[in-house]
């Protein structure tokens, strides 16, 4: 697992470095942004087919056969169509990664996942609080979810001591989690009443409900009921095929952002930032995974989280191969590129979640951000 450097990466960066740093990456997205073409189309459209076609047979598998051969295959089939439609598809289109195409199946302003957590909204809260305010404490409600303690920059409390058994129920719902992560009121508009503030939410409560009902309706009632006598099996092999989505997006997702070496910022850190802090922020606030093809593609290319922080609108397939010149421009520059296998990273988060439980050195002197776990359920994952 590689971190270095351990000392402060930015604390000796002057503003010339900076401004080399955001020219070169501009040039680099520029570059790529030139190159794409009908590579880059079928592609995508060639993992669409693979992800309808795996769900046709473990849908089939599970509605007519009859032995445990078929069950498992049947699930394991549905389970990779979720994954793929949730990863490589639904996340990678919602970031308007093939905007360009003209596609209208492929337009983020209109596609639609198949996941409980309404598309309008995750691109609020990802593709802008995520993306733009980055590991920014008290700006990036991505960061612990609004349930965990991340930094010892932030103050701890009690309720903190059950963060690893939060984190093993968001694992195994997150898709609820995720769906539920934009139902919070925000920091209300200059002209904006309380009367106006209560409608939207509860204009967002709304088209959740409406997306969650259907979601539940198919997977756990309208499949069971074509199977007649086959009910059970299909509503198992649905219940599994949607655990498998939410703990796999889940640990990817984690790997992203919470190992050990993922640097977490001050809202007075980011407040003045040139286009190169910004991209250093990027990379400092993200992880890579290493693997192989199959990997990158089950991830959605999330394995490449610092490349995909850098240029989130630029097809991720395309990740892997910009990785190495990401990888050498912190390494001129003394910035950690912070990457290992999954097993190292995942280790590493589930490591920090459980030592950040606990009070550590200065606990009392926190910023106060993240003072306690809300007790709203809306303002989680």
């Amino acid at each position: 697992m590689n971190v270095q450097p351990t000392r402060d990466p930015v604390a000796n960066l002057t503003r010339e470095q900076y401004d080399e740093i955001g020219r070169e990456l501009d040039a680099l997205r520029e570059e790529v942004f030139a190159d794409l073409g009908a590579e880059d189309a079928a592609y995508i459209r060639r993992v669409v087919r693979v992800a309808r076609a795996s769900a046709v047979l473990g849908r089939t598998l599970l509605m007519f056969g009859w032995d445990p051969v078929s069950f498992v295959v049947g699930t394991a089939a549905l389970s990779l169509a979720k994954v793929l439609d949730n990863m490589e598809i639904g996340h990678n289109v919602l970031h308007g990664q093939y905007d360009w195409m003209n596609d209208p199946a492929l337009d983020s302003r209109t596609f639609e996942w198949d996941n409980v957590c309404p598309s309008t909204q995750w691109r609020h809260y990802h593709n802008f609080e995520h993306h733009f305010f980055t590991n920014v404490l008290g700006k990036d409600r991505d960061v612990g979810y609004g349930l965990f303690r991340v930094s010892e920059m932030q103050r701890w409390h009690p309720a903190y001591l059950l963060q690893p058994l939060v984190n093993l129920g968001l694992c195994l719902s997150f898709q609820w989690g995720i769906g539920m992560h934009d139902l919070v009121e925000e920091a209300p508009a200059a002209d904006a009443g309380p009367a106006e503030r209560k409608a939207e939410l509860s204009s967002k409560w709304r088209e959740f409900v409406r997306k969650a009902r259907r979601q539940v309706f198919k997977d756990y009632v309208l499949f069971p009921a074509l199977a007649f006598w086959n009910w059970p099996r299909v509503l198992l092999g649905n219940l599994l095929a949607n655990l498998v989505r939410n703990v796999w997006s889940n640990v990817i997702i984690f790997c992203g952002h919470f190992p050990e070496g993922v640097r977490v910022y001050t809202e007075d850190e980011a407040a003045t930032e040139s286009r190169g802090q910004w991209y250093v922020r990027q990379m400092l606030g993200s992880a890579n995974i290493e693997g192989g093809r199959l990997l990158h593609l089950l991830s959605g290319h999330l394995s490449h989280q610092i490349e995909h922080h850098l240029f989130p609108d630029l097809p991720a397939r395309r990740y892997p191969a910009i990785a190495d010149r990401v990888r050498r421009l912190c390494e001129r520059h003394g910035l950690a590129y912070n990457t290992g296998s999954l097993v190292e990273q995942y280790g590493s988060v589930l490591a920090r979640n459980w030592r950040l439980s606990l009070p550590t050195a200065g606990w009392m002197s926190g910023d106060g951000v993240g003072e306690a776990p809300p007790r709203d359920s809306t303002a989680v994952a």
